[in-house]
């Protein structure tokens, strides 16, 4: 199985892995970590992105492979392995997303979903034309602050700020399963953000309706209406308040709670998730380390419900057939 990941040009390990999950294995891989170190360069206010990916492997206790509330062993299940970073050069855009498309759709063909760590919020763009180049169009659920639906003058095509955009110019997403959650903050266009999404005719959950109505009755609500369809999930960390989550590129007071984050990652294990996305962890901004181990935490809860998704699928095709 090693070798089907081979052509991915990724980095040494200078350190170990991501919670002590091996680099290669001959046995087929359920999940595998691939970490994209870049950022565009263009925050205003923060740059650091680029650095996330070997902060959070050095955030995250690799002892603490297990949940309390959990009897899976899920990293042996699912198999997961770590591929290191990819050799990107921050601010080289066009080549940077050309070898992240390369490198997701290796993974998907290996029949792998693939768990990146950013990262800014550009390296979700080549990710979902690589998923749905594998899978058609997609469902997406984003975990942000900020819909990343906007163009802002002068800045360029290609920015943070306009990967959903561009994902919706290009037909790479189902709109109307594409679900923005956690939208909070202040803004620098009175009007902007919001036409630009309701052009695009996305769904957007604030976070005070996300709140309101519970992690929970939102899950409900996205399993209802996603239904079997493959679900890109793209979870950037300031989806969290600056209290839990401080070491991000861009803080917005009034985020989700870890407790409330972890809630709705449970939900997620009812879906049928090809792929996860992790990004801004900003490292000089997270002296503490708080942001890094956060971010740990956010992979292995999903990792543990992509292991009861398999079971849970596993289980229903034995029983469909033995009633045949």
């Amino acid at each position: 199985m090693t070798s089907a990941f081979e052509q991915i040009n990724s980095s040494r390990f200078e350190l170990g892995t991501f919670a002590g999950v091996p680099r290669s294995t001959s046995r087929p891989v359920g999940a595998a970590l691939l970490g994209l170190p870049f950022d565009t360069g263009t925050n205003n206010f923060r740059i650091g992105c680029r650095q996330g990916p070997d902060h959070i492997r050095r955030s995250h206790l690799p002892d603490r492979q297990f949940l309390f509330h959990s009897d899976r062993d899920f990293l042996r299940d699912l198999n997961v392995i770590d591929l290191g970073n990819l050799s990107l050069t921050p601010s080289r855009l066009e080549d940077a997303f050309d070898q992240i498309s390369a490198a997701a759709s290796t993974i998907y063909r290996a029949g792998t979903v693939p768990v990146t760590l950013g990262g800014d919020g550009s390296v979700t763009l080549p990710q979902l034309r690589a998923a749905h180049a594998e899978f058609g169009t997609l469902a997406v659920i984003h975990c942000d602050a900020h819909t990343d639906t906007s163009d802002v003058p002068g800045a360029g095509r290609y920015t943070t700020t306009t990967t959903f955009l561009r994902a919706a110019e290009e037909g790479l997403i189902d709109p109307e399963r594409t679900y923005h959650i956690g939208t909070r903050g202040t803004l620098s266009a009175i009007t902007g953000t919001r036409t630009n999404i309701s052009g695009v005719g996305h769904r957007v959950l604030s976070m005070d309706e996300f709140i309101g109505e519970g992690p929970k009755a939102v899950g409900e609500r996205l399993i209802a209406e996603i239904g079997d369809l493959p679900v890109y999930i793209c979870w950037d960390m300031d989806f969290f308040d600056p209290a839990a989550a401080p070491g991000v590129a861009m803080p917005e007071w009034g985020g989700a709670s870890a407790r409330e984050g972890f809630e709705l990652l449970h939900q997620f294990s009812r879906l049928n998730v090809v792929s996860f996305d992790l990004n801004t962890v900003s490292p000089p901004h997270d002296p503490l380390g708080l942001t890094g181990s956060l971010a740990g935490r956010v992979i292995i809860e999903f990792l543990d419900g992509l292991a009861a998704h398999r079971e849970l699928t596993a289980a229903t095709a034995v029983k469909d057939g033995a009633t045949k």
